[in-house]
């Protein structure tokens, strides 16, 4: 077994999206991984407090243990809910359905 391992870290942008490959020493957590990796210091108005992480799509904290290969990645907040984008597409649906005749 070695005493390091890979990670990549992940972020998006609307029009840039940034993959960060890194080897760390084992026991590294997410957020030391975040900062070995150099992201905050292409992205200095990046602050990680304020996003929610995720290791492949899994939410997680910031001092949870890294594996290796793992991928973290830090999710921006929502522009729209998407229950209340949904919700409104089907009411949409519902007025458009209304007096269409029979099928």
């Amino acid at each position: 077994m070695t005493d390091t391992i890979d990670i990549e870290v992940v972020y998006a942008l609307p029009a840039e999206q940034t993959l960060l490959k890194k080897t760390v020493p084992e026991g590294t957590t997410v957020l030391e991984g975040i900062q070995a990796s150099g992201l905050l210091e292409k992205f200095p108005e990046l602050d990680v407090s304020a996003h929610k992480l995720g290791i492949f799509g899994k939410l997680t904290k910031p001092d949870t243990v890294l594996r290796d290969k793992d991928r973290i990645e830090i999710y921006r907040p929502l522009i729209a809910d998407p229950k209340e984008v949904r919700r409104r597409r089907a009411e949409e649906g519902k007025v458009m359905k209304k007096g269409g005749g029979d099928l």
